[in-house]
């Protein structure tokens, strides 16, 4: 199997056999993995946020109705 550097970006190279493009650059495939990670663990965050304001704005109307 062989592989030819692509000329635009010194980070890729393409399989001789295959036709495949394939990254070689590690670290910048580890950095986003962890930026997926943590986006992911914000949006999780941001909606028990949106859950916990729901369930204030109900026990806030339930107190009021008394």
């Amino acid at each position: 199997m062989g592989y030819k550097k692509i000329k635009e970006n010194p980070d890729l190279v393409k399989d001789t056999n295959s036709g495949a493009v394939i990254n070689t650059n590690t670290n910048a495939f580890v950095q986003r993995r962890e930026q997926m990670r943590i986006s992911a663990e914000k949006d999780a965050k941001l909606a028990q946020l949106e859950s916990d304001v729901a369930e204030l704005k109900k026990m806030i109307k339930k107190l009021g109705s008394k």
